[in-house]
């Protein structure tokens, strides 16, 4: 099953939820946990997301290499200015989506775009 969602005005958490149960595939009456769903998500208008001044400065995304002092910050303002708009809703729907080894497998039917 195919699904086309328009991001445009959309809060980046409410569209993030909502593509994560597609892709578990709890909207259909068959799913199981340990199954991979058969969905495709297709997001478009990604830089059209209604996500505020104040949190593009507040939200905060970690990294840390597992060296002493290896942890690195950046704020979502960043990460769109190098990633674009499709890394900040990729990274809110990988953080919805239950973490087991269907997770990648998921995330591969997620297909995002800005324009």
């Amino acid at each position: 099953m195919e699904y086309n969602i328009d991001a445009r005005g959309e809060k980046l958490g409410r569209l993030a939820s909502q593509i994560a149960i597609l892709l578990m595939g709890k909207n259909k009456t068959d799913f199981t946990k340990n199954e991979l769903a058969d969905a495709k998500v297709n997001v478009i208008n990604a830089s059209k997301l209604n996500i505020t001044r104040k949190k593009m400065k507040q939200t905060e995304y970690q990294k840390y290499s597992g060296f002493p002092g290896g942890r690195k910050v950046e704020n979502m303002e960043k990460v769109i200015s190098d990633k674009g708009y499709t890394e900040i809703l990729r990274k809110a729907v990988y953080g919805m989506l239950p973490g087991n080894k269907l997770r990648p497998l998921m995330m591969k039917n997620l297909i995002i775009k800005e324009n």
